[in-house]
C-alpha cells in the first residue's frame, strides 16, 4: 500500500508541468546558486501566485496551469529573515514587479524578523536596524541565540505553510554559528517537515562555503534547485538557468528527455517564467 503524495505547486507553470504538479508536500528545498540568478525572483513569483490562487480560486488555471491541484496550495506564507527587514523585502517587490505583486504579498506574507537574535553579539550599532518591535535592535535583548529562535519559530509556525528562510548564507558567515549545528538543524527540519506539510525553501549562495561543507548542506535536505548565470560564447550577454540538482522523490520519475535545465526570464508582470528547455546530457 503506497503513500498518497500531495504536490505543492512552485508557481512556475512550465516547471510544474515537468515535475508533475509541483514538489512533494513536506519537502525542505535549498534554492542554491549564483548571486542574482533567480532565487528571490522564484520565491516572489511562487508566493504571489499561490497567495492569489488561495484568495481567488477561479484564477487557478490561469496562474498554475492544469498540472497542479488545489489541495497542494499552502494555507500560509511565512518569511523568516536574519539580516533583511520586512520593509526592504517589500520595497524590492514594489520596485521590481507590477503593483499586483506588492498588493498581494504585503497582505499575505507573515514576516518573522530574527535580526535581534542575529545581531545581538555583533558590532552593528542599534541605530542601524530595528527588530520586530519597531524599537532599538537591542531593546529587550532576547535570551535565545538565533538558531534557538529559528527552531522555536518553526515549531510554532502554522501547518501547511510555505516557509521561506532568507537565508542560510547569513547563518554560515556568522562566527558564532557552527557548521555542524546548522547541518543537524537541517536534518531535523527535513524530518519534522513531513508532519508540518507545505514546503520549506532555504536560500544559499554558491561559493560561500568550502566544498565539503556545501555538500553536507545540500545532502541534508530533500531537494536542491540550482540557479546560475551562463554567458553566451563570444558575447557579453548572459542567461539565467534553473535546474533540479537533487530531488530523490522527483528525479527518478522524470523521463530522460525531461531531465533538463531551464532558461528562465523575469518580467515585472509575470515574475519568473521558463523560456524553453535544454536537455542535460
Amino acid at each position: 500500500m503506497g503513500h498518497s503524495i500531495v504536490k505543492v505547486p512552485t508557481g512556475v507553470p512550465d516547471f510544474d508541468a515537468i515535475v508533475n504538479g509541483g514538489l512533494p508536500e513536506g519537502s525542505v528545498v535549498i534554492l542554491y546558486g549564483d548571486i542574482g540568478a533567480g532565487q528571490h525572483e522564484f520565491i516572489y513569483t511562487s508566493a504571489f501566485k499561490l497567495a492569489t490562487v488561495k484568495e481567488h480560486p477561479y484564477m487557478f488555471e490561469t496562474y498554475l496551469g492544469s498540472f497542479c491541484k488545489m489541495e497542494g496550495i499552502p494555507e500560509h506564507i511565512c518569511y523568516v529573515t536574519f539580516s533583511r527587514t520586512k520593509d526592504d523585502i517589500l520595497r524590492e517587490i514594489h520596485e521590481g514587479f507590477d503593483p499586483a505583486f506588492y498588493n498581494m504579498l504585503s497582505r499575505k506574507i507573515q514576516f518573522k524578523d530574527l535580526s535581534a537574535h542575529y545581531y545581538k553579539k555583533s558590532l552593528v550599532p542599534p541605530s542601524w536596524t530595528d527588530g520586530d518591535n519597531g524599537g532599538s535592535l537591542f531593546a529587550g535583548t532576547p535570551k535565545e541565540n538565533v538558531l534557538e529562535a529559528l527552531i522555536q519559530y518553526l515549531e510554532e509556525a502554522p501547518p501547511k505553510s510555505m516557509i521561506i528562510i532568507d537565508s542560510l548564507t547569513d547563518l554560515v558567515v556568522s562566527d558564532s554559528i557552527k557548521i555542524a549545528d546548522l547541518v543537524n538543524i537541517l536534518k531535523g527540519m527535513q524530518r519534522a517537515s513531513k508532519r508540518w506539510g507545505g514546503v520549506v525553501y532555504i536560500m544559499l549562495t554558491r561559493g560561500i562555503l568550502a566544498p565539503r561543507d556545501e555538500q553536507m548542506f545540500l545532502d541534508s535536505v530533500d531537494g536542491v534547485l540550482t540557479f546560475e548565470w551562463t554567458k553566451y560564447h563570444l558575447s557579453s550577454k548572459r542567461q539565467r538557468y534553473m535546474y533540479v540538482e537533487k530531488f530523490m522523490s522527483v528525479m527518478p520519475h522524470l523521463d530522460k528527455e525531461r531531465i533538463a535545465r531551464f532558461p528562465t526570464m523575469v518580467t515585472a508582470h509575470s515574475g519568473m517564467t521558463v523560456i524553453n528547455m535544454e536537455t542535460i546530457r
